[in-house]
């Protein structure tokens, strides 16, 4: 399973639906002006398997023959998945009253995206208003053949998948893949203007002219880069140390039990630090237990960020770690260049489990 990143849309964007696969070249049954000329990839497999939905009763092929369908997969603490939030919501507006329904499919990566009281808290976050699926067992991502986040499926009015895409990025794609089988459903004209819904904080796309770190993993079994001069010792308490650190390298500072999935810090003052070229750096994180806060103070290259500070974290680099989810530490503006930041936490028991960036 993947994270797709705006780097690498161009290579996925124009993808079949192999897994879901008719003959090639098969096109809708509907001939007529505004036919689309998206080929027909396979039936609509449907959601049978969600654990429960959110904002809707349960959706069926049935109950949506007639619609066109956005399939919207997606997991809450992504950052790919989190800047295509903006563009999603406006779709589902927009196209609402022409024959669009858009279906989100929440399927985790970790294995705190499988608690529903963090997806919902999520969904409320993001101002999700359309139906979520909640595929917390993988069984609806199976059924589709998916194999990455951010991913989504266009369904035509007959149930037949016409259009898949994977990654952010490739907007003005979909919303025309969107335009024209609504086009073809309605037998006449749509509103052919692109949306450019506003992208506040993490939601802003990222700079791929100055990104040059990479999603970093935190837990042992996908850590990379690891650079802190002891042996990681799993599943129990070590002390750690960071020295010096080469581009895209990281280390643990204090005591920290290494699992699987994520870092525990096992006592007040622990530190993760992350070498990083970036505009944004951020870092999925929680308190540990819910009702549990976290403090963290943020340094960059040794002094308070300043205004160079993320959503989550104030001008002297204090913040909360409350829910699990991706916090925004760092913003740089203008040009950027090479930076270390080390985040040290106030509070034992914090969980920390990957830096992404953009």
């Amino acid at each position: 399973m993947n994270r797709y990143s705006m780097a690498a849309l161009a290579v996925v964007v124009t993808l079949g639906v192999a897994a879901l696969s008719m003959p090639a070249g098969s096109r809708a049954a509907n001939a007529g002006p505004y036919s689309s000329n998206l080929s027909v990839q396979g039936a609509m497999p449907g959601f049978d398997g969600a654990l429960t939905w959110l904002n809707s009763a349960p959706l069926t092929p049935a109950q949506l023959r007639g619609k066109v369908v956005l399939v919207d997969f997606w997991t809450y603490s992504c950052i790919n998945c989190i800047r295509t939030v903006p563009y999603v919501r406006a779709w589902a507006d927009k196209y609402h009253g022409q024959g669009l329904a858009v279906v989100g499919v929440h399927t985790p990566e970790f294995k705190f995206e499988e608690d529903l009281t963090n997806v919902s808290a999520a969904v409320a976050r993001f101002q999700i208003d359309f139906p979520v699926a909640v595929d917390s067992h993988h069984r609806i991502w199976q059924a589709w053949g998916n194999r990455a986040w951010p991913a989504w499926y266009l369904v035509d009015a007959n149930g037949k998948i016409r259009y898949r895409q994977l990654g952010e990025g490739g907007y003005d794609k979909l919303e025309r893949a969107i335009q024209s089988l609504l086009a073809e459903a309605r037998g006449g004209p749509v509103d052919t203007a692109l949306v450019a819904p506003p992208m506040p904080g993490e939601q802003l796309a990222p700079d791929l002219r100055q990104l040059d770190s990479a999603e970093t993993y935190v837990g042992y079994s996908r850590a990379t880069n690891f650079r802190s001069p002891e042996r990681v010792r799993t599943g129990v308490p070590h002390d750690y140390s960071v020295g010096a650190l080469g581009l895209n390298q990281w280390g643990l500072s204090g005591r920290w039990t290494v699992n699987a999935e994520s870092a525990v810090a096992a006592q007040a003052g622990s530190g993760v630090v992350h070498q990083f070229s970036a505009r944004d750096l951020h870092l999925v994180m929680g308190a540990g237990a819910p009702g549990r806060r976290a403090r963290i103070k943020v340094t960059i290259d040794g002094r308070a960020p300043g205004a160079e500070h993320g959503a989550d974290i104030d001008a002297d680099g204090n913040g909360l770690v409350t829910d699990t989810r991706l916090y925004q530490l760092i913003r740089q503006s203008g040009t950027v260049r090479q930076r270390r930041v080390e985040i040290r936490f106030l509070d034992s028991g914090a969980d920390v489990y990957a830096f992404t960036f953009g």
